[in-house]
């Protein structure tokens, strides 16, 4: 995925919603990104993103937020990104949602991408279309990258 999207990373702004480990957000700074700001709601995987951004020794690059997915967007509207990452679970439609409220409160840079990863590409195509172009599609098994952009910025 990293070598679809590098030319997006030198000193960009990340997103990582719905991070599980962080590994996004960081694998982004250690490419060249200026910072990333990580969401997740869950405590475990928050403990899990702090030992690793200790690890990783990036503590000034990386904001968390731990809050849900709505809230943390709440929150973040007022920011703008280059790139935002979204592994939402599956089975839930927070990817679409989060996708609606990312592109009504315009936070996605005019030329950022979005990294959103599915299981029902279908349904997140149709459902964004309005809103979000699709630059690219990859498929890992089960599991598809989307990549989008701004209708606007085509």
């Amino acid at each position: 995925m990293f070598s679809m999207i590098q030319n997006y990373i030198y000193e960009a702004e990340v997103l990582d919603l719905f991070s599980g480990s962080g590994a996004l957000a960081l694998e982004s700074i250690s490419r060249g990104a200026k910072k990333a700001i990580i969401c997740d709601k869950s405590k475990k995987a928050i403990q899990i993103i702090k030992k690793n951004i200790q690890k990783t020794h990036f503590d000034n690059e990386i904001q968390i937020v731990n809050k849900d997915y709505k809230k943390a967007l709440e929150e973040l509207k007022n920011k703008k990104f280059d790139i935002i990452f979204l592994d939402p679970p599956y089975k839930t439609d927070f990817g679409k949602e989060a996708i609606k409220i990312i592109l009504k409160n315009e936070m996605l840079e005019e030329d950022g991408i979005m990294i959103f990863e599915t299981d029902k590409e279908d349904t997140y195509i149709e459902s964004t279309k309005e809103l979000a172009k699709v630059i690219g599609i990859r498929k890992y098994g089960r599991v598809k990258l989307i990549l989008l952009c701004r209708k606007e910025s085509m």
